[in-house]
């Protein structure tokens, strides 16, 4: 199924181009004029994403991002329905704020589970309920303007970083190819500081 979604996504999206919508704030953390930019292609239900923010992320944001070196930009690149609709819970503040981004990997394991979309949608409004998050749930996951957003993000990956599998690191611009450790990246940003 999830293959079935991507080839659908994919050419939908390839000759029916989605508005993107500037009053949409990416998810980011760090220095805004940071000398290094780092943007990290990820799904919310990919279990190495999942990985990157409970493993590699806390050092980057600890020797980097806090000390105003980088600045980490998250970008949606939804591989299924449910990464799609919990991008949105993402992104729903509109605040540019990565707190429920997080949250929303730390419990991944809470939330991606069920057969159907619905499923891992009571889970997902589960979660932010239990935590006390201010949203609208619905509302949420019914706006298209927020839709458009993190599709345009999926064929911005795709378009100009040939982006075909989640996580996918990009540094100033250029495609991060090597094994995808916290130590590989502290070489290349070291270089760049």
């Amino acid at each position: 199924m999830k293959k079935i979604f991507l080839a659908i996504i994919t050419s939908l999206l390839l000759f029916f181009p989605v508005k993107s919508d500037t009053n949409i704030n990416s998810i980011y953390e760090g220095n805004k004029n940071a000398k290094i930019e780092i943007i990290v292609f990820e799904s919310l239900t990919c279990s190495h994403c999942a990985s990157f923010h409970k493993e590699i992320y806390p050092k980057l944001k600890k020797d980097f991002v806090d000390n105003g070196f980088v600045k980490i930009v998250f970008k949606s690149f939804p591989l299924d329905l449910a990464a799609l609709n919990a991008s949105k819970i993402a992104h729903c503040n509109n605040d540019g704020n990565s707190k429920i981004l997080h949250l929303l990997y730390e419990k991944q394991n809470d939330w991606v589970k069920g057969e159907k979309i619905e499923d891992f949608n009571s889970n997902l409004r589960k979660i932010i309920k239990d935590e006390n998050i201010e949203l609208d749930f619905d509302e949420c996951l019914d706006n298209k303007l927020l839709e458009d957003h993190i599709l345009q993000q999926r064929i911005e990956g795709v378009k100009k970083y040939k982006v075909n599998a989640t996580p996918t690191i990009i540094i100033n611009e250029k495609k991060f190819d090597k094994s995808l450790t916290y130590k590989n990246l502290k070489k290349i940003i070291e270089k760049l500081i």
